[in-house]
């Protein structure tokens, strides 16, 4: 019995090597998927499939990423789009969201990040379009239209770019993120310092949301536990802790 589809996507690059291996890792994950191999061709199976979302290459032989971004919003296409790109470039980021992009993976990239970006990506704009709008990692909880942020029932006061790290850490929750991704997307792709202010922030934030004090059952003070992990080397993460026997 085959499984459900999860959503449905265009494919666009013009490289036909990396068309047949996203197409092949997108169908195993559940993914129905179409392709493109031209920002033209792109712009025409997009309007045809009306996909969920589109992984888009920046770099295409006869008008750019952008440009088909740009073309199919102004047509009403909302449909998320995940830009792929050659370089590691600001201005390309920058570009990438001006234009209505929602991501970007930079080449060469992993198959498992890619899929892990659209999943990110579509709960996103799937908890968007519905109307609840809490988003819950455990006893935390976010309400966007508030901006309140709670956990285990107690207020959380935390300060704008706080609000923006934890936001971004919970839409992905249980993936670990770099502390280069978590500085492109919280201090908004220009930020010129190093990586030690992610540490800074993850510090603040741990004090804040994982130093929530709250009493067991036996009337005793004693810390809820914690959400935030470090993952050595690689970067950081958010999940609800692990029941143990």
């Amino acid at each position: 019995m085959s499984k459900p589809i999860e959503a449905s996507i265009v494919v666009v690059d013009d490289e036909p090597s990396i068309r047949e291996l996203l197409v092949a890792s997108l169908h195993f994950a559940g993914f129905e998927v179409a392709t493109a191999a031209s920002g033209s061709e792109a712009i025409e199976v997009i309007e045809k499939t009306q996909p969920d979302l589109i992984v888009l290459d920046v770099m295409l032989p006869d008008i750019d990423g952008f440009t088909v971004t740009r073309r199919i919003r102004q047509e009403g296409i909302g449909a998320p789009v995940l830009f792929l790109t050659a370089r590691d470039d600001t201005q390309d980021k920058v570009m990438g969201l001006t234009v209505g992009g929602d991501d970007y993976v930079t080449k060469p990239f992993s198959l498992e990040e890619v899929v892990a970006r659209i999943r990110a990506i579509l709960r996103r704009t799937r908890e968007q379009v519905e109307d609840d709008p809490i988003i819950r990692v455990g006893d935390l909880e976010i309400n966007e239209d508030s901006h309140d942020v709670t956990r285990a029932g107690q207020p959380v006061d935390l300060s704008p770019t706080e609000y923006k790290l934890l936001r971004y850490l919970m839409d992905n929750e249980g993936r670990v993120l770099s502390k280069a991704q978590i500085l492109d997307h919280v201090w908004q792709y220009d930020w010129g310092g190093d990586a030690a202010i992610v540490e800074s922030y993850i510090s603040y934030l741990r004090k804040k949301v994982d130093g929530v004090m709250v009493t067991g059952e036996d009337g005793e003070k004693h810390k809820v536990t914690p959400l935030i992990e470090t993952k050595r080397g690689i970067g950081y993460m958010i999940r609800e802790p692990k029941v143990t026997a």
